[in-house]
């Protein structure tokens, strides 16, 4: 069943003016920068590295799906220990790491070309409601202790911090709700300039990385050659670099649930039209790409995501021309460094209701599709997949480790083709009745949202 959604102001094949594009593509810059550059800070790799391969990966994306889904890529955060284990067991040589994540793209290949040769059809018996929309839930809070540890909502927490994360969330949403023609479908970027503001005035900003920040800047990439220009490293293909990839057993369960998410945002489904086997095939072309430069591994992004959700905005046309601006940016090192200036808090006061945004979309399927939780079997399957997926919960096999949002997806599938069926202990005629009202709530919900 189709959700109601509120129409979309821009559908994915909608073109907005050039000027208004600019700005849209722009707000989804801002959304996935705050993670983007925290993957390599934190494994000490290039930061421009992983722009440029951000926004490279997304137009290898919208190539393989056809330019048919609205989705930007940006660094994963699922191989950062894989990553950070197989440098440390290298003394610090990046050659495992980067062998690894290109092997990574060529599983999600393999991958494609099995999903390409068995179809779609398997989606709907693994995915039905019941297991998509906890999973949605999950997706959304799971990511919910980073939004309010960056926005300060901890224990001994800056007070400054709280009050610019309260408003650039406050402007945000009052923008979204009362807006008024362009500044409507632009709220997080007029929320994230005024928090920006708000933070500079209490002195959380540092400029001192933009002063010393040249104009322009070549990234600094890596490569598996010598060059005599950039840096290099070698293809190993030992113990370090296959151990990372059962990581990719996650991922894949993540890409498809970050479909799913986007696909009842937009009234797709994304999973048969392109189909999954060309998002996998672009998502890991993608990664391999990012590697074989230097960079991170790549993945669908829920902020960006959470984006289309607020803004009504679904144009392929934005997430593309955003993603020549990453290209573009990587070279510009006093605005990568301007942008890495953006207090935390001011991310975290966005990102309360990015997460929201998506894990709401969880509830309006379960409305929508009238889930009948009186139903010991629905309500088992929920309740597990969120305890486990909420709740830090993690399945270690030895050769794979399964946690969160992968874990919770694995044991919603698992018992959905495990637990017997039961009759409906709702008569039809009130079945009938509450599938009615259902829809007039699923639509109010959308409306609002």
């Amino acid at each position: 069943m189709a959700i109601n959604q509120k129409p979309l102001i821009l559908d994915v094949e909608d073109k907005p003016s050039v000027g208004r594009g600019l700005l849209l593509s722009f707000q989804h810059i801002f959304a996935m920068f705050g993670a983007t550059i925290l993957v390599p800070i934190i494994l000490g790799m290039p930061v421009s590295v992983a722009l440029f391969a951000s926004g490279m990966g997304t137009l290898i994306y919208q190539v393989a799906t056809k330019a048919k889904v609205p989705v930007y890529l940006g660094s994963s955060f699922a191989y950062i220990t894989a990553m950070a284990v197989a440098m440390q067991q290298m003394g610090g040589n990046i050659s495992a790491a980067q062998t690894g994540v290109m092997l990574v793209g060529f599983v999600y290949i393999i991958a494609a070309a099995l999903v390409k040769m068995l179809g779609t059809k398997w989606i709907d018996k693994l995915l039905p409601p019941i297991v998509i929309g906890p999973m949605i839930i999950v997706i959304g809070l799971g990511l919910a202790g980073s939004a309010v540890t960056n926005a300060g909502f901890v224990s001994g927490g800056d007070t400054r911090n709280i009050l610019v994360a309260l408003t650039t969330f406050l402007v945000t949403a009052f923008v979204n709700i009362k807006g008024k023609d362009f500044f409507k479908i632009i709220p997080f970027l007029v929320g994230l300039t005024v928090g920006y503001v708000v933070a500079a005035l209490l002195g959380l900003v540092d400029f001192t990385p933009v002063l010393e920040a040249n104009w322009l800047e070549v990234p600094e990439f890596y490569l598996p050659f010598e060059t005599g220009v950039f840096n290099s490293y070698d293809l190993y293909f030992g113990p370090e670099t296959l151990a990372i990839l059962p990581v990719a057993l996650v991922t894949i369960s993540e890409h498809i649930g970050d479909h799913t998410v986007l696909g009842k945002i937009v009234n797709r489904e994304f999973l048969k039209e392109p189909g999954l086997h060309r998002t996998l095939l672009g998502d890991g072309i993608a990664s391999a790409a990012s590697a074989f430069l230097g960079g991170p591994a790549n993945t669908t992004y829920g902020e960006n995501t959470g984006v289309v959700g607020m803004t009504r905005i679904a144009s392929v046309s934005v997430i593309r021309n955003a993603a020549f601006i990453a290209l573009a940016l990587s070279f510009f090192g006093k605005f990568t460094a301007l942008i890495s200036t953006i207090p935390s808090a001011v991310l975290g006061g966005m990102s309360i209701l990015l997460y929201g945004v998506i894990a709401s979309n969880g509830l309006k399927v379960l409305i929508e599709e009238q889930v009948d939780f009186n139903r010991a079997r629905n309500l088992i399957i929920a309740s597990s997949m969120l305890v486990l997926g909420l709740g830090g919960a993690v399945l270690d096999l030895g050769f794979v480790t399964f946690s969160g949002t992968a874990l919770s997806a694995l044991a919603g599938i698992l018992l959905n083709l495990v637990l017997p069926h039961e009759e409906s202990t709702v008569p039809q005629e009130e079945k009938a009745s509450k599938k009615s009202a259902a829809a007039v709530r699923g639509r109010q919900l959308s409306e609002q949202l």
